[in-house]
């Protein structure tokens, strides 16, 4: 039984093909956060106010639907969740995925994607959703980022 997981949203694919690359150098499960209604160029639109993303993102208390869950997440007590970086903290789907499940005693790592902005404020953001668990600092990855540098990162957990 593998007691490691690696899961990831991704709007763009870049974050989907680091956490692809995490799950397979340190032998993790990998699930994909799917949202009920995927997103669309124009939902990512981070200059319009009126975008999807800027909408979700401007109230904190907003809870994006997820269309998939983890049966059996029971199993895991490290579990490394993925996100691109947007309004400098992770998006509020990554809030959505960590509260529909009991993580008392979980290990959880964030992981973010972003062409420069660092983590920002996301583990503030991300505590309150995380009840229970040990939330670790975790990190910013570029999309480049080499196999030996993702698993040099992981195996400190």
């Amino acid at each position: 039984m593998n007691k490691t997981l690696v899961a990831y949203f991704s709007a763009t694919r870049v974050t989907a093909k680091l956490a692809k690359t995490l799950a397979k150098v340190i032998g993790a499960d990998l699930h994909e956060i799917k949202p009920a209604t995927p997103y669309t160029t124009a939902d990512l639109d981070w200059t319009n106010k009126n975008s999807r993303s800027s909408i979700e993102m401007n109230d904190k208390t907003f809870r994006p639907a997820i269309a998939n869950k983890i049966d059996n997440i029971d199993q895991y007590e490290r579990i490394f969740v993925g996100f691109p970086i947007w309004w400098y903290v992770a998006p509020t789907i990554i809030n959505t995925f960590l509260e529909q499940y009991d993580l008392t005693n979980k290990k959880i790592i964030p992981f973010a994607t972003s062409g420069g902005s660092g983590m920002g404020r996301t583990n503030n953001e991300l505590a309150p959703s995380c009840q229970g668990a040990i939330l670790d600092q975790g990190r910013r990855f570029d999309a480049n980022t080499s196999t030996s540098e993702l698993k040099e990162w992981a195996e400190q957990y």
